[in-house]
């Protein structure tokens, strides 16, 4: 159904064109420092600045990307973050989204170093709560004033998938 890819320079425009808003930048990129109107340099210029980060695109059948997420290493490398995870609006609430995550899980675990995956999420994203729920993550704090977007505070949950509690 789809496989996983490095991130190019080239996926950039089309990436950033699943962005329609501040709300949705925020959503996606939590405090990372873009700005709106958001575009591809943005996107390209920060994978840049952090060779750590390593970016992905799912793409379809057809060779076109429908997702976005990063996987970095967090000190002393027995955990892994998960970030920035997007699945193109065209192709939402088709399992693209899960499929995605699911191999981003695969490729975080098949170093047998990696005991943990961990992710940060704004508590008003329901839905993708729900899906890291599916797979296995658990909350394990809140942060009530993550982000301010628009006057209103969002808060943001971090949650944490074992090795031990994955699923393959």
């Amino acid at each position: 159904m789809l496989e996983l890819r490095a991130f190019e320079a080239g996926d950039a425009r089309r990436v950033a064109s699943w962005i329609d808003g501040v709300e949705s930048l925020v959503t996606w990129a939590g405090n990372a420092g873009f700005t709106w109107p958001f575009d591809g340099g943005q996107l390209v210029g920060f994978h840049a600045a952090d060779p750590g980060r390593r970016a992905h695109v799912a793409v379809g059948s057809d060779g076109v990307p429908v997702g976005h997420f990063v996987l970095r290493a967090e000190p002393p490398g027995r955990s892994v973050r998960l970030g920035m995870v997007l699945v193109s609006p065209s192709v939402r609430g088709r399992g693209y989204g899960r499929a995605m995550l699911e191999a981003a899980l695969a490729q975080a675990f098949a170093d047998p170093v990696v005991q943990r995956v961990g992710l940060g999420v704004y508590a008003r994203n329901v839905g993708a709560m729900r899906l890291y729920e599916q797979l296995g993550f658990r909350r394990e704090s809140v942060n009530p004033e993550a982000s301010r977007v628009g006057g209103d505070w969002w808060a943001a949950v971090t949650m944490g998938l074992s090795r031990d509690a994955w699923r393959p």
